[in-house]
């Protein structure tokens, strides 16, 4: 497979503790992929993405980015990945163009200048389009503490995309974000992975932001409990299913009995439309065969949120945590 990242069998486990914070995790992202890392609280999420970034060293495992071994070549991680903390890490004594300016000079993009001006054009024409895309070029000049989240978010998007990464890693990125702002974020992290084939690797608690992802991975104490497609991982559900409901609820009530179509009522009456039943019906289906006036018809299909909290409560009931000494 060719991967862009490799991660075999990785395990961290933090001084005077009992169990791995990650423990024998494997898993590959494909170029250009949109790769989603899931996990409650606690799950090893943060300890995952802090070892890709060569923040934190593993124990043990191999993990290969774009090329680059992360214990004996971090520097070559390093400069090939771009990085989106939860928290922001701007400087808020500089403007918004000197936080960039920082950032391109110390990866040895640029030569320092002490000033914009100074700089090579070809800076001042890279900094002037991505602020241009985000919509901050009346700003870029401001003071970061004029700025609001949205636009630091912004911000922290162009300074990590400005030596052009082949992996981008997103901590959280939209926490604290409103609506609008979260759209305008992901529009353009759309644009980057169309025209630059960005991968994108996402920490998040919106699960809604998965829904788009070309590989979910949950992690759960530690380990892989769930990895796929959405589809994939939401197919693991018995939980496509039909609402209805009638005036006359005794006429459909004894239809649905008379042609054998398993029913719960909810108080409405829910029909999976996957179930164990010998009966398999797809909705244009099953409400052909319903002669009764219908007053409500819902379908519901699992969501990657609706999958992710089953998962989870499936393990925990498997595996529950011991409150022995």
């Amino acid at each position: 497979m060719n991967s862009i990242i490799h991660v075999s069998n990785l395990v961290k486990r933090y001084k005077n503790t009992q169990t791995n914070a990650v423990d024998e995790i494997s898993f590959d992202v494909a170029p250009g992929e949109f790769f989603v890392l899931l996990g409650p609280n606690g799950a090893g999420k943060t300890t995952t993405i802090s070892i890709l970034t060569t923040t934190l060293a593993p124990s043990s495992g191999q993990v290969d980015i774009a090329g680059h071994d992360l214990v004996r070549d971090p520097n070559g991680v390093r400069e090939s990945v771009g990085i989106i903390f939860q928290n922001p890490s701007l400087d808020q004594n500089l403007t918004a163009e000197e936080n960039v300016r920082l950032h391109a000079t110390m990866y040895g993009l640029y030569p320092f200048r002490p000033t914009y001006w100074l700089m090579p054009r070809a800076y001042k024409n890279q900094v002037q389009e991505l602020a241009e895309i985000l919509g901050i070029q009346n700003d870029i000049h401001k003071p970061i503490k004029t700025f609001s989240g949205g636009m630091k978010r912004k911000l922290e998007i162009i300074r990590s995309l400005i030596h052009h990464p082949r992996v981008l890693f997103l901590d959280e990125p939209t926490t604290g974000l409103d609506p609008l702002s979260r759209r305008s974020l992901w529009d353009y992290l759309s644009r980057v992975r169309a025209e630059k084939a960005t991968t994108i690797f996402l920490t998040t608690h919106y699960l809604e932001e998965a829904e788009r992802a070309d590989t979910i991975c949950i992690l759960h104490r530690g380990k892989i409990v769930a990895q796929g497609t959405p589809d994939d991982v939401k197919a693991r559900l018995v939980e496509n299913f039909l609402l209805l409901d009638a005036v006359n609820r005794d006429a459909l009530r004894h239809e649905l009995r008379t042609r054998g179509i398993p029913f719960v009522e909810t108080p409405l009456f829910k029909i999976e439309l996957n179930g164990n039943s010998e009966h398999h019906f797809t909705p244009h289906q099953l409400l052909k065969l319903i002669d009764t006036p219908l007053t409500t018809v819902k379908l519901h299909t699992p969501s990657v949120e609706d999958a992710y909290l089953a998962i989870i409560s499936e393990h925990d009931h498997e595996h529950p945590i011991s409150n022995a000494n």
